[in-house]
């Protein structure tokens, strides 16, 4: 079935808000149907056909999300990226995906049309960060009535890149029932309703904010103040009008910060969720000090959704994810033979059940070394599930560096760093980071003489990398620590800068 008639199906009437944007523009569900459908006619004009890819780097509005919304009802797979991303990765993400229509923010269009040109892309449209361009100018003169396209559970609903530790971004490609079905389990999981008022300030180019937080809320039919970034005090002024809030750690330890934090702000509140990074638990403590509220952490990947959770009832383990979600199976497995080991031991997280993605976009020998025999994905995390069950995430398999919720590896990074004039190697990991969970951070050899400097370094990344891939800092060093065959051992410069953000 397509995600968008679950959707529909518990709107609990036209004139309820779906969305209010933080100034007072109100959008119902009865616009929102409306909308959607004069933009997937849009979408349908611009030649996009079932099963096409709409590419969209544009910030975050309500349009934004009304296009997304339009391209499933159109039978389109959506394609969000990063609105980070510099001009040379849009042309490796264009260029992988094929997509039939792309969608960008007005100052980026002529380099956008160039690159769609050149890969055979069919058509550019334009939209800003106030819901304007062409796109809307195309879908106010469009019709709203649309018949929604019909998709199966197994359809591809969404292409999500992610970043493994080698090698080029993995498309991953999520079906209707990935979607639906993950949704669906945390929104009864996590007691949504449609009395729900939703605190959403996350970007919605990543799954956290797309699909945990808009599918969840949209399918119990509540509503959401919809803001284009999360800044501590317009949160705290809009706490006492919201029901819950879904968040990345960031956003709670500015929170921490703020002198209005306190219980009776929060008294309206049901629900505080973090995910997408590892949340200190001194973080959570000090939180359910100020408020009153233990937040819930849960564990997800852009692969498989959510899949787990700390109880909605019951207690909130700091330092853990909880377990597995309804409909999920979870394992640690010794990485080798994919077998279980003992309850308590670590091992690799192995994940299966309908939230799990079926491969990675035209890469097929990738999809089949990352899926065992018997169809568990093998997440790359290491971890293991103590004697009361709760699951607990110690480390990840490879190098992979999470900073704020994005997947950075290192060796794009290093690579970019290694081509300066005057470096000699460079290893990039990431260290305990307050805000960012990790913070992405340069270890460097330079050629003796070489006059280069940290600010000099980041400021020749920022025009190749974008601005989450950055280090944060950039350190010097004469040498790499290396094992007997060679191996830099990034676990011993992890050791050695592990306060470096402290």
């Amino acid at each position: 079935m397509n995600l968008f008639g679950p959707i529909r199906q518990n709107i609990p009437s036209p004139e309820k808000a779906l969305l209010e944007d933080g100034n007072g523009r109100r959008i119902t569900y009865g616009d929102m149907l409306s909308r959607t459908a004069q933009i997937a006619n849009v979408l349908v004009a611009r030649g996009v056909k079932p099963g096409d890819r709409v590419a969209v780097q544009v910030e975050k509005s309500v349009e934004n999300l009304l296009l997304y919304l339009a391209a499933l009802r159109a039978g389109a797979v959506y394609l969000p990226l990063n609105t980070a991303y510099t001009l040379a990765e849009l042309d490796y993400f264009i260029g992988d995906a094929e997509p039939a229509l792309v969608v960008c923010d007005p100052a980026k269009h002529d380099g956008v049309a160039e690159i769609a040109k050149k890969r055979g892309v069919g058509a550019v449209e334009t939209l800003d960060a106030k819901g304007a361009g062409s796109l809307t100018d195309a879908a106010a003169a469009a019709s709203s009535d649309f018949s929604d396209v019909a998709r199966t559970d197994d359809d591809l609903a969404a292409i999500l890149y992610t970043s493994g530790t080698t090698g080029r971004s993995k498309g991953a490609m999520l079906t209707h029932r990935n979607l639906s079905s993950n949704a669906q389990t945390l929104k009864d999981c996590w007691r949504f309703t449609d009395k729900d008022v939703l605190l959403h300030a996350l970007p919605i180019y990543h799954t956290h904010g797309l699909f945990v937080a808009s599918n969840t809320v949209m399918l119990a039919g509540g509503s959401m103040i919809f803001l284009p970034k999360f800044e501590a005090d317009q949160a705290i002024a809009l706490l006492p009008k919201v029901t819950s809030m879904m968040g990345v750690p960031t956003f709670y330890t500015r929170l921490l910060r703020h002198p209005g934090l306190t219980k009776e702000a929060c008294a309206h509140m049901r629900l505080f969720t973090s995910g997408s990074a590892p949340l200190l638990a001194e973080t959570h403590v000090e939180f359910r000090q100020k408020t009153g509220h233990s937040i819930l952490e849960r564990y997800g990947m852009t692969e498989t959704n959510m899949n787990t959770s700390n109880p909605y009832d019951g207690e909130r383990v700091a330092g853990t994810v909880g377990f597995p979600l309804p409909g999920v199976e979870l394992r640690i497995a010794d990485p080798d033979t994919g077998k279980a080991v003992p309850q308590g031991e670590i091992g690799g997280i192995e994940v299966r059940g309908p939230n799990v993605f079926p491969g990675y976009w035209r890469m097929p020998d990738k999809t089949k070394a990352e899926f065992r025999p018997d169809g568990f994905f093998i997440t790359g995390d290491v971890g293991k599930i103590d004697d009361r069950g709760y699951v607990h995430i110690v480390g990840r398999a490879k190098d992979l560096v999470i900073t704020g919720g994005f997947n950075v590896y290192p060796v794009e990074v290093e690579a970019e760093i290694d081509a300066i004039p005057g470096v000699v190697e460079s290893a990039v990991i990431g260290c305990p980071h307050p805000d960012f969970g990790e913070g992405v951070t340069a270890v460097v050899v330079c050629r003796p003489g070489a006059a280069l400097t940290e600010k000099g370094i980041i400021a020749q990344l920022e025009s190749r990398l974008a601005k989450f891939k950055l280090p944060k800092r950039v350190i010097f060093v004469d040498d790499l620590p290396r094992n007997s065959m060679g191996k830099v051992q990034k676990n011993v410069l992890r050791e050695q800068n592990k306060g470096l953000y402290a």
